[in-house]
């Protein structure tokens, strides 16, 4: 049986990629196929990107549009973090629908079954597969068919905790059940790059300890992958830049007298790191030019995008939200010396944001730099892909390898 296997090495931005630091990597990359112009989405989160890779959709087709969204359960707006396990179900109660398009797990429900093992945030992991079509295990929350709770693999949110959950992955999926699906969320090198210099001694180890589990991942399928019968993706859903300095939106909009108070549903502000969105309630709509022109005249914001502009990032502006704010991004290195520093940004709902340390979550260069590697199904050894590729064509790639549809996804199979 045809099977698809995915290992995401969180936060690992393409430029890291290279014979000193991910030896595994490169000799996977030549075994297959290394991405050479690969991007990220809009925000490059790791909610939103988690959706877009079970999908195969951009944020606007799929709904999941941040890290944080704005909700409305009859009291006015409220920001609420993509994270926590219950998020889900606030989604589902506000709008009464998860995702709006299928997952992954939902296509190979009947043609072989889907396992996650994630480690990233609950909502990362949920958001792989929202409705539980198939196994989803994280170390906070977990369910199988039918979103049925099951206990969850409660290794640890690090290196180590990657490192036990890869053996897990390798002796009870890879060996043993083989689903046509299989997928491992690594929790690192995003996890510390958060609170380190990038670049420094602390992030090189984590970038190496998740190419050490990559590369355990493929020797222990190399002889299926070779023989065709295992596509093997492994990839990143975003990089990073350093931290320049944090701008709280909420603050300076509630200064201006553009927004009532804190936490007031008038204006909600959903902080994405180096980006934020903005919603409006009814009676705030017409606030929406005067904070704009406002935004637009701080040096520190990179672009403001409001109405259909928003089409262009690939969001959907009738899904409630009004602005789209991006931090000032430049080539400028950080403590570590790896170039690449932006601005963040916090809102109604405030989030770790350490100035001088990695963030995500805008347009800048490195932040928008993944990578994606493929090995066996087919595509020929050491070659390279030079058209854009990106977190959206890892699930067309994946059903056409089994032989199911990728109907409704914005992106390709890359086979083609």
């Amino acid at each position: 049986m045809k099977r698809v296997v995915i290992v995401i090495c969180d936060g690992l931005r393409a430029d890291m990629v290279g014979a000193e630091h991910t030896p595994n990597l490169m000799r996977i990359a030549e075994a297959g196929v290394h991405c050479q112009n690969h991007g990220g989405v809009f925000p490059s989160t790791t909610r939103t990107t988690a959706a877009s890779i079970a999908t195969g959709c951009l944020p606007g087709t799929h709904g999941l549009q941040g890290n944080a969204i704005a909700l409305d359960h009859g009291e006015g707006l409220k920001v609420y973090s993509v994270g926590p396990p219950d998020f889900r179900d606030k989604l589902h109660a506000a709008k009464g629908r998860t995702l709006k398009v299928p997952t992954m797990s939902e296509r190979v429900k009947d043609a072989g079954g889907a396992v996650i093992y994630a480690n990233a945030s609950p909502g990362a992991g949920i958001f792989l597969d929202p409705d539980g079509h198939g196994h989803m295990i994280h170390r906070d929350v977990a369910f199988g068919p039918g979103r049925v709770t099951l206990e969850p693999h409660g290794t640890g949110h690090d290196a180590a905790g990657d490192a036990a959950l890869t053996q897990r992955f390798i002796d009870e999926i890879l060996h043993d059940r083989k689903p046509a699906l299989s997928l491992m969320w690594m929790c690192e090198p995003d996890h510390t790059q958060h609170g380190v210099a990038l670049g420094s001694p602390a992030h090189i180890d984590v970038v190496r300890a998740a190419d050490a589990q990559a590369g355990r991942v493929y020797d222990n399928i190399r002889s299926d992958i070779d023989s065709g019968e295992v596509l093997f993706m492994v990839a990143s859903d975003h990089g990073h830049e350093t931290v320049a300095e944090v701008i709280d939106l909420e603050d300076m909009l509630i200064d201006i007298g553009l927004k009532d108070g804190p936490g007031s549903p008038d204006v909600a502000i959903a902080p994405q790191g180096m980006s934020a969105t903005i919603y409006l309630s009814d009676l705030a709509k017409d606030r929406r030019d005067a904070i704009a022109d406002h935004l637009r005249a701080d040096a520190r914001i990179g672009s403001v995008v409001t109405g259909d502009e928003m089409r262009n990032l690939g969001l959907d502006p009738n899904d409630g939200l009004d602005i789209v704010v991006v931090g000032a991004a430049s080539e400028a290195a950080g403590e570590g010396g790896l170039p690449g520093t932006g601005y963040a940004f916090q809102g109604d709902l405030k989030i770790s944001n350490n100035v001088g340390c990695g963030q995500h979550g805008g347009l800048g260069k490195y932040e928008q730099s993944p990578f994606l590697i493929l090995a066996g199904g087919g595509f020929a050894a050491g070659t390279a892909i030079s058209d854009k590729t990106s977190p959206v064509d890892i699930a067309p790639t994946a059903m056409r390898h089994l032989g199911l549809g990728t109907d409704g996804m914005d992106g390709r199979a890359l086979q083609s």
